[in-house]
Parts: structure tokens; sequence; C-alpha cells
């Protein structure tokens, strides 16, 4: 295994330039994922309204079961009867809404004669709506017992009401936004591993290349004992272990920042999507190599084709912000695809066939991007060796 051995001395000779493009994907991706990461959690709290209580009424145990019922569920403020007072109570929002029994109104509702509590509220409010709702809760509460169960004393009839009222529906407030949140980091995490996964493998694949295609070399090499189809071989397996190396090393960065979301269905499919993507970028690797002589070539190679084709396909702006014609053009790109796959998998509500089927699309046309590539590469390296 010299050329495999042989093949990793190269990459570690130029591990400098690889090593900018992890470190500056870590670097970003970090500082994603510190971002509102102490967001502070949407809590449901009940509040009470402020409301002013006012009985022309004699007193009953119906009045005083009706007022505490109210007190219970929310803030009485005790205020003079005078009108001017109430008024001026309700504009400075002292109370935002105000309760009033006129005479006569206990004998005329258990009589069942028609009569109606007098309230005064600020305008169009919520706590309106909601008083208003309070009130007629009771009343009406109150109206079904004693339409049907007759000679039934006011006490009974309170505590009829206070047990039926009192019965409670929790509360749960789903926070949404969090998962959505989480969603988007993971998304951008994902869609910018398509600038350093590219960047990684298009450096150490060219340089392995400029290296095994220099001339005297290769006349050296056909002089050993070693098969040319075995160093090919090898060539081969250090160009895939080395795209699992990188791969692996960018995805376990996001098991620390996401955990066991990247166990879930999407982090499962972000994988797959990043896998196939890389085999794609080991192709356009292989590509380059087979047609730079230099290694200034191959920097400005490696720049112009990942920088270019990053900002054109939706990886460092997103793909709803750019116009058709750049997306048009940015279509015969593998980022194109795999970008538009990570989107669609972060944006997914339900593991249907329908939803999965254009991932998988995307998917397959960045795998088809890959082979087309190799062969393209293939016949490069073929009229090559006929030329030479």
């Amino acid at each position: 295994m010299q050329v495999y051995k042989a093949f990793y001395k190269v990459i570690l000779k130029n591990m400098t330039q690889i090593l900018i493009y992890i470190i500056v994907f870590v670097s970003i991706a970090t500082s994603l994922g510190n971002i509102n990461a102490k967001k502070e959690k949407s809590i449901f709290q009940e509040t009470k309204v402020n409301i002013a209580f006012i009985n022309d009424d004699k007193e009953s145990e119906f009045i005083k079961g009706f007022e505490g019922y109210l007190n219970r569920n929310c803030n009485i403020v005790k205020l003079s009867k005078e009108k001017e007072s109430l008024q001026d109570a309700l504009f400075y929002r002292e109370v935002e809404y105000i309760i009033k029994v006129p005479k006569g109104f206990t004998e005329e509702f258990f009589s069942g004669k028609p009569v109606a509590i007098e309230t005064t509220a600020v305008p169009e409010s919520s706590s309106e709506v909601y008083m208003d709702n309070m009130v007629n809760k009771y009343l009406n509460t109150a109206k079904i017992y004693i339409n049907n169960i007759p000679n039934l004393s006011f006490e009974q009839l309170v505590s009829y009401i206070d047990k039926d009222l009192s019965q409670k529906t929790e509360v749960k407030l789903n926070n949404f936004s969090e998962e959505v949140d989480k969603n988007k980091k993971i998304g951008f995490y994902y869609n910018y591993m398509a600038y350093s996964i590219l960047g990684v493998l298009i450096l150490g694949i060219c340089s392995v290349m400029l290296v095994f295609n220099n001339r005297n070399l290769k006349m050296r090499n056909l002089c050993t004992p070693v098969k040319l189809k075995n160093i090919n071989f090898q060539l081969i397996l250090g160009s895939l272990s080395f795209t699992v190396l990188a791969w692996l090393v960018m995805i376990i960065i996001s098991f620390f920042m996401y955990g066991s979301y990247m166990l879930t269905g999407k982090g499962l499919l972000l994988l797959l999507n990043s896998f196939i993507f890389s085999l794609a970028s080991v192709s356009i690797g292989f590509l380059v190599g087979n047609i730079v002589k230099s290694k200034n070539t191959m920097s400005v190679a490696s720049n112009v084709i990942v920088l270019g084709t990053c900002f054109i396909s939706g990886v460092f702006v997103e793909q709803s912000l750019l116009s058709k014609q750049v997306l048009k053009l940015a279509s015969f790109t593998p980022n194109y695809w795999y970008v538009k796959a990570n989107n669609g998998i972060v944006a997914l509500s339900g593991y249907s066939l329908e939803s999965l089927s254009s991932i998988f699309l995307n998917m397959l046309v960045v795998m088809g991007f890959a082979v087309s590539i190799l062969l393209v590469t293939l016949v490069i390296i073929k009229q090559k060796r006929l030329s030479n």
C-alpha cells in the first residue's frame, strides 16, 4: 500500500490550506449555534381584569355568590357609586369593566322575567369580551338550575354553580418557534457545509493528482513492479477514505451541536444528502486535478469553483432571495440541488411518499452529477494518455 501511504503524505503536506476551510466552517457553525442560545421560554400566565362591582339590589346569598365568583376570577376595585367617579376610573383605566346590579334584579331573575345586568367597558377591548362571557356563564348556569329544580334555595343554587364553574381546563402552551429556529440553524449548518466539503476535497484531491500526474514521477512509477491498475486502485481507495474522513469531521461537529436531533428522520436525511454531495465533490476534485498543471492554478480554480457555485446556489444567500436567472444558472451545479434537498428536509412536516419523493429526486440529481463528472474525468485521462 505504498501509493496509499504516499496519498496521505501529500495530503498532510497541504494540510494548511485544507484546514482553512475547516476552521472557517467550524467558526461560523459554532457562532451560529450560540446565537439566542439562552432565549427565554414563553410562559402562559392567566391575567385578571380590574372591575368595579356595584350592587343596587338587596343583599342576598345569590348576589354574594355572584360577587364571590367574580372576585375569584377578577380584581374587584372598590369605587364610589357616583357616575362621574365610575367614568373617571374607566377613563384612566383604574378599571376596565363595570358591573351594576339593578334594583329588584334577584326577584325578577328568579321569577323568570326578562332582566339584565348593566355593564360598561372599555370599547372594543378584549377584557369586554372576556367579562361578558364570564357574566353570561354564571347567569346562564343559574338559569338552568332555576328552570329544572323547583324550590331551590339561594344557598343550594350558589353551591351548585360554584361546583360547576370550579372545573378547570389545563392549558398547555406549545412553543413551535424554538423548533422552527432549530430547523433553520441546522439547515444553514448543512447548507454551509457545501462550501467547506467542496473546498477541502478539491484541494486535497488536486494536490495528490498534481504529484502523481507529474510526468517524471509517472514514468518512474511505470518502471516499478507495482502494476498501473494497483496504483489506480490505491489512489481511488485513498480518495474515498479521505472523502469519508472529511465528511465525518463535518458531521461529528453537528452531533456535538444538535445532539439527538441528528438521529431523527430529518437528521438522518441530512446526513445522507451531505454524503451524496461529498461524492459529487470528490468527482469535481478529480476533474480539476486532471486539468490544472500547477499549485497556483489549483488555488485559483478551487476558489473560483467553491465561492462561485456557493454564491449562486443558495449556500451563502437563501435561494428564495436569488433571481430566477441566477437559480437557472445554479441548476447546472450539484450545490443547487444539494441545498434544495436540505431546505426540503428541514421543512418536512411528515414522511409521506409525496413529501419525500422530491427530496430523493434532488439527491438523485446530485448523484447524477457525481457520476457524470467522473465519466468526463475518465475521458480526459484517457485522451491525455493517448496523446502522451
